[in-house]
């Protein structure tokens, strides 16, 4: 814990327990001494939040607050992921409430130049409030129970430094009904007062749909009359910049809110990566650091990043990862991603950054002397067929059907041979240029194929950044190819090499029978 430090005989800090208080600087309202800290932890009944305001503020000033300065944390750790902000000057810090029933106040001065500090006030606030966070909860008053009579609570969420709209989605809802919702209702307002536009007004015991404010600002009302209630609601926040994000691009990055800097506590973020019908999601971490496993179990079970198949948290966990770990990449088996960063309320680290690419479907297979390669078209509906070669642009593929076809003898097409594991193997680039205008973006896959056998492979070896992708991963197997099913007649594609090469040993066994004859009747 923060050490309480200050100079003898003067009173500072400590413990505020009641439902109510106030605090002020050291010699308030006069100078405050120099060299002195001080941490005031407010406490109060669990199940409410404290809210916290400031009615005079003058400490000396500094860009950056470096010399005295005044700190206001969520909760009782006072690390980075709970910091709600850090004041200096003559602007006194907004009205804050606390995401629980727990906040720390800390005061430093440095050895010169001191004013005349601040007084603060503080009250246990049931419901409403100012909340700052990048996400957070709201639960109506004794939730899960029955909310009281006659209630009225205001949320009032934004306005400390995040720039992007504001989501808003209910977990559970459950008021009285009525026609109009004029009993007992939630209102929704598109900006910090109730002159802001009107985003809806709900009430019985459907949940409200999604909302996302068009400002940084979103104001929760809460109201019932004097008879018949219900549960009432629980609802999540988030900022929809960095903390909730949707990607359709065949390729992209993101980080955690903040990143390279400390994330915030108590986050629940998602990404969504929504690819076309076919792709797979392949993900790449650049750098990882979220606070470490559990001592107890060894588990992730503090603060912890996880990846679903399919889109939403009923898919398939792909993993589920915390500390400092250095991670390999990891591939969905569907076209649809979804990550989620849960954070709790203490012990922040510098967070994530992660790369993704799309895996283009395609089927590769090969003879003993040809390469067959086919992608549909409509996983790359915007590219014209020269964008997609094997080894040299020359090498181009044709469209037939509803697919882009390559069929190559292994003598062209800058195919190599190789040795590998002991077996010979042919070796090509398959190139598709997704370039537009300046920037160039060409995604290179290593087809391979071992003659012998008739087996082909093909693994991405570039895409979102070369120089990452030093783990390649066969990511296409022709046999457990799952993209669009081709007809039978095609998949058996005339294997005319094989043929000639048949007909030559029948020929040739043929000539060796003539020859034994021949030999007998001499």
């Amino acid at each position: 814990s923060h050490p309480l430090l200050c100079p003898p005989g003067i009173k500072c800090g400590g413990v505020l327990s009641a439902p109510s208080g106030n605090f002020s600087s050291p010699n308030f309202p006069g100078l405050y001494p120099y060299e002195t800290e001080c941490t005031w932890l407010i406490v109060v009944a669990e199940g409410s939040s404290v809210l916290l305001s400031f009615s005079h503020f003058e400490l000396e000033y500094h860009d950056t607050c470096s010399y005295d300065y005044l700190q206001v944390y969520n909760g009782a750790a006072l690390d980075r992921g709970n910091l709600l902000g850090t004041f200096c000057g003559h602007s006194p810090p907004p009205p804050f409430s606390s995401a629980w029933h727990v906040m720390a106040v800390v005061f430093r001065s440095d050895r010169h130049v001191a004013k005349h500090g601040f007084a603060a006030a503080y009250r246990k606030d049931a419901c409403g409030g100012q909340l700052t966070g990048l996400s957070g909860e709201i639960t109506s008053p004794r939730y899960p129970e029955s909310y009281p009579n006659d209630a009225e609570c205001r949320w009032s969420i934004g306005g400390a430094g995040g720039a992007g709209p504001l989501t808003l989605v209910f977990a559970d809802f459950q008021m009285e009904g009525g026609q109009g919702c004029g009993f007992d209702y939630v209102a929704l307002f598109d900006g910090p007062t109730v002159t802001a536009p009107h985003l809806g007004r709900y009430c019985g015991s459907k949940r409200p749909p999604r909302t996302i404010s068009s400002t940084p600002h979103l104001l929760i009302v809460f109201k019932s009359d004097f008879n018949i209630g219900g549960r009432g609601f629980k609802a999540h926040f988030y900022s929809a910049g960095e903390c909730q994000e949707v990607f359709t691009t065949i390729k992209g990055n993101f980080s955690s809110p903040q990143y390279p800097n400390f994330y915030p506590n108590n986050l629940k973020c998602q990404w969504s990566i929504q690819l076309p019908p076919g792709y797979r999601v392949k993900l790449f971490f650049l750098d990882m650091d979220l606070e470490g496993r559990s001592s107890l179990t060894g588990g992730c079970d503090y603060d912890h990043l996880s990846a679903f198949d399919g889109g939403t948290e009923h898919g398939s966990l792909l993993g589920r990862w915390c500390g400092r770990d250095s991670l390999a990449p990891v591939t969905s088996r569907s076209n649809r991603l979804l990550l989620l960063l849960h954070t709790d309320r203490n012990t922040a680290k510098r967070g994530f950054s992660i790369s993704y690419v799309g895996v283009v479907p395609m089927n590769v297979s090969c003879t003993r002397t040809d390469f067959h390669i086919q992608i549909p078209v409509q996983s790359l509906a915007q590219l014209e067929r020269n964008r997609i070669y094997l080894g040299t642009p020359s090498c181009a593929a044709q469209v037939v059907g509803r697919n882009f076809k390559i069929h190559t003898r292994f003598d062209t097409c800058g195919t190599e041979s190789q040795r590998r594991n002991n077996t010979s193997v042919i070796v090509s680039t398959l190139y598709i240029d997704f370039s537009v205008g300046d920037q160039e973006d060409i995604h290179q896959y290593e087809v391979q194929c071992e003659p012998k056998r008739k087996e082909a492979s093909v693994t991405l070896i570039a895409g979102p950044d070369p120089s990452r992708l030093s783990q390649a991963e066969n990511l296409v197997d022709a046999q457990q190819w799952e993209g669009e099913v081709i007809d039978a007649r095609e998949m058996k594609s005339q294997d005319t090499s094989d043929i000639i090469f048949i007909s030559i040993c029948i020929l040739a066994g043929l000539l060796m029978v003539i020859a034994v004859v021949g030999l007998v009747l001499l």
